[in-house]
């Protein structure tokens, strides 16, 4: 079980950013910094494409709705990615099943990845892009410090992630009415897509 503190921890960071975990998984591993990383994320084509998906990311993330957006097409993107560098830790320390590691990997990056995109909603109420740009560079800083403090030590990293997840589905219960507001403000705005495109007449019953 030595290895399933790293496997939560890249669980709740994938959830997060998912392309900044295996880039920053291959570069450790590449650069032998550690030999927990398996070689399949120590290559070449692995790390050019987390990087390019990365920056993506990093622009995406940062622009109101379109945020939003970003976080809907991942929601099945991250837990996979999240499962399967998982699984991947798993099989190269040889210490958990990878199926359960894929498992724990998976959940906890779906958890992470709900309360971002939740909170997302709710910060895109707010009438400033500023926010989101803050706590785009945050969620960024957090990702890349945790990562690499687990790599030293991955039981006080695991209990960090733990906490800080366990504080944002709290602070997602709060966010709650702001989070209603942003989904009735995008099925308003989709309702005038629809109307504008077919000339401001509701179809015929």
């Amino acid at each position: 079980m030595s290895v399933l503190p790293l496997v939560f921890t890249s669980g709740w960071a994938s959830g997060i950013n998912a392309y900044a975990v295996v880039l920053l998984f291959g570069i450790f591993g590449a650069t032998g910094l550690t030999d927990e990383v398996p070689e399949s994320l120590q290559r070449t084509d692995v790390l050019v494409t987390a990087g390019v998906l990365f920056l993506f990311e990093a622009v995406a993330d940062k622009i109101p709705y379109v945020d939003s957006a970003w976080d809907a097409v991942h929601t099945v993107v991250r837990p996979v990615a999240g499962a399967v560098v998982a699984a991947l830790l798993a099989g190269e320390s040889g210490s958990l099943p990878e199926l359960a590691a894929a498992a724990v990997g998976g959940s906890t990056a779906l958890m992470s990845h709900l309360v971002k995109a939740g909170t997302r909603m709710a910060v895109n109420t707010s009438p400033e892009p500023f926010s989101n740009v803050a706590v785009s560079v945050a969620e960024d800083l957090g990702v890349a410090g945790i990562i690499t403090f687990a790599m030293f030590n991955p039981v006080a990293a695991a209990v960090i992630a733990a906490t800080l997840l366990v504080l944002g589905l709290v602070i997602l219960v709060f966010l709650a009415s702001r989070i209603r507001r942003f989904l009735r403000r995008r099925a308003q705005r989709r309702e005038e897509k629809r109307m504008a495109a077919t000339g401001g007449h509701r179809p015929h019953e």
